[in-house]
């Protein structure tokens, strides 16, 4: 059977290579779409998403915006410097206009919709800040028995991205972290960078990517702020798709090997805020500590098949069979 799955995102380059990854899966049953700020405004990630959906000739999917800003506190910036001014490179207008409109709902409620008519449980592939996911737990308590697992992209168990310590989703809002991961409402799969950079895809996978046909040349199109930023963090021609990662966990489990440990959030106004930190310590040693009172457990994945994986990427990114042909880009 199809996995059921909401994603809710803040495209991004590599938001869009993972709401691509599902839009063009046969394994998938895309329920929705939501929006949340992050690495743009609101504006920019909501129509962002919504021409990717396009592209993908998925304008059978509704999507809907969600937060502005975070539960608490103000987001200090966005990642344009990584990502671009409009989030895809300065390329988000030469993608297909939608031809749904936005959903009138909101994120959460479209969400909660969504899951209150599933007849079967629901995957939730938060790619972004989690404002969306942790408004929706406080709201509607009654969605998470609906909810089969929470696969977050975001955290960081070494050092971070945005700071020394954190990494951007979940520097966005720590606190709005901290509900979902320590609140044990619903099962979480944590996906960390420190994952994600080793799944770092190189040049060549990028040429291959570009010429399988329209989506692939539509895709690569999108990726030059992107790349330029990751020839620099990573010391060579290559990049990072971080949330395609998560969605491919999402979409087929145990894509990922993961652990099951205690997951805090820093959410001090110290130089480690928005750190995550996995208490990996042996169970015995943890029973035994004053400090052993975390919160609910998190799966946080560790390793992979790094080949198979970019493979299994690659794979999912060529599926165009079912969308028409070059017509549906504009000049890129």
């Amino acid at each position: 059977m199809p996995t059921k799955l909401i994603i809710d995102t803040d495209p991004g380059v590599d938001d869009a290579f993972a709401i691509a990854l599902a839009a063009l899966s046969d394994e998938v049953d895309l329920l929705g779409v939501t929006s949340v700020y992050g690495n743009v405004p609101l504006a920019a990630t909501t129509i962002n998403a919504r021409r990717v959906l396009a592209l993908c000739g998925r304008d059978d999917v509704p999507v809907a915006a969600g937060a502005q800003r975070p539960l608490v506190h103000r987001h200090p910036n966005e990642a344009r410097y990584v990502h671009g001014a409009d989030g895809l490179s300065g390329r988000s207008h030469a993608l297909p206009e939608p031809s749904r409109p936005l959903d009138e709902r909101d994120a959460v409620t479209l969400m909660a919709d969504l899951l209150a008519a599933s007849d079967e449980p629901v995957t939730i592939a938060p790619i972004g800040p989690l404002t969306n996911i942790a408004a929706l737990l406080a709201a509607h308590p009654a969605a998470a028995e609906k909810i089969a697992r929470i696969v977050i992209m975001g955290g960081a168990l070494g050092h971070g991205n945005t700071t020394a310590a954190a990494e951007f989703n979940i520097w966005s809002d720590p606190e709005a972290a901290h509900r979902v991961l320590t609140g044990g409402e619903a099962p979480c799969v944590l996906v960390p960078m420190d994952l994600t950079y080793r799944c770092a895809v190189d040049a060549a996978w990028m040429t291959e990517l570009g010429t399988s046909g329209p989506i692939g040349t539509a895709l690569d199109a999108l990726t030059p702020d992107y790349r330029e930023h990751y020839r620099g963090a990573l010391g060579w021609d290559g990049m990072v798709l971080h949330d395609a990662v998560a969605v491919a966990e999402a979409i087929r489990p145990g894509t990922l090997r993961t652990e099951r440990v205690a997951v805090q959030v820093e959410c001090s106004f110290g130089p480690g805020r928005g750190a995550t930190y996995a208490d990996r310590r042996l169970p015995a040693l943890r029973a035994a500590s004053a400090e052993s009172e975390t919160g609910a457990e998190t799966e946080v994945a560790v390793d992979a098949d790094l080949d198979q994986l970019r493979a299994q990427l690659l794979a999912g990114l060529r599926t165009d069979a079912n969308v028409p042909g070059e017509d549906r880009l504009r000049t890129l």
